[in-house]
């Protein structure tokens, strides 16, 4: 499958599409191991295994291009996924010379419509920039594309910009299919609302993805570990949840968290935290400052979220 990446940020969509296909992979390898197995016993040759591999190899994920301009949020997704060609600006882009490919992803810029900033919606230039994505979307005709925003679009303007989304899209040739899915649910402790909308070419395969998760899935309820380095002690709630993480230096990430305190500490969550809670390698955002590694957590989306996604889609 070849895939681009619009409003890439340092690559949470690629990483969780990459964990997908590998854990699709480890799916296959094990039924064609079973098949082997039996395939042994009988004694009867055939090539079931060699049929699984050549389905794993059809299902591998390649990027053919991303969209990202912020310097930061490049520097990281550089470093983990080199090769991959930036096309820069998304509103300079010329389709026509980008390669085909079968799925579009992208977390279309959100503070326009976040209960957290002022709302603008299509009013801010930000929320102009859906129309960036429409405009690939008409060029390029993707079988297939994922994108997602704050749950704040679904009320923005008493529903009239997630209607103005929704219609733009069908009128394009896609069948819709949408749901809000919260962080919480796939196995990282962050209370983080988001709307997934999927998109299937109308006339091709529509496999149902949503409804996915639910409310009692378990959630890990500790991810400090902080070891030597650090200050001792952590935050939580009662629920060892975290509040959303946003991309602003003094908020979520920072002066937002939990203030319940341990051994009588109240403390921001460090870099390396708010790299769990949104499903990233420690690590991951290493070599640019604290201030823009919690920028680009707080913008990024949630990888389990995305693997969980591609996993059915």
């Amino acid at each position: 499958m070849k895939y681009f990446s619009m409003f890439s940020g340092i690559g949470g969509f690629e990483f969780g599409i990459q964990r997908a296909y590998c854990s699709n992979r480890e799916s296959l390898s094990e039924q064609a191991r079973s098949r082997e197995h039996i395939r042994c016993e009988g004694n009867k040759p055939d090539n079931k295994m060699q049929r699984a591999k050549t389905k794993q190899e059809e299902y591998m994920p390649q990027n053919i291009g991303y969209s990202e301009i912020d310097k930061y949020a490049i520097q990281i997704y550089e470093k983990h996924f080199k090769g991959h060609k930036n096309y820069g600006n998304c509103t300079t882009i010329k389709w026509q010379d980008v390669p085909n490919f079968d799925l579009l992803v992208g977390g279309f810029p959100c503070q326009s419509f976040s209960i957290a900033g002022k709302r603008g919606g299509f009013n801010d230039t930000r929320g102009t920039l859906f129309f960036e994505i429409v405009r690939c979307i008409r060029e390029k005709q993707p079988r297939l594309f994922l994108l997602e925003n704050v749950k704040g679009l679904l009320s923005h303007n008493k529903g009239n910009t997630f209607f103005t989304i929704i219609t733009t899209l069908d009128e394009l040739g896609y069948d819709l299919q949408w749901q809000v899915l919260n962080s919480k649910n796939f196995g990282v402790p962050q209370n983080r609302e988001r709307v997934f909308i999927i998109g299937h070419l109308r006339g091709t395969s529509r496999p149902e993805v949503f409804p996915i998760g639910n409310s009692s899935s378990k959630v890990i309820r500790k991810i400090m570990n902080e070891g030597g380095n650090h200050q001792g002690g952590g935050v939580f709630d009662k629920d060892g949840l975290c509040p959303s993480i946003t991309s602003g230096g003094t908020g979520g990430a920072t002066n937002n968290c939990p203030k319940i305190p341990l051994d009588a500490q109240i403390r921001r969550l460090t870099p390396t935290e708010c790299e769990r809670l949104q499903g990233f390698p420690d690590g991951w955002t290493e070599g640019i400052s604290d201030t823009q590694r919690y920028k680009c957590l707080g913008n990024a989306v949630t990888v389990n979220v995305i693997q969980a996604i591609m996993e059915k889609l």
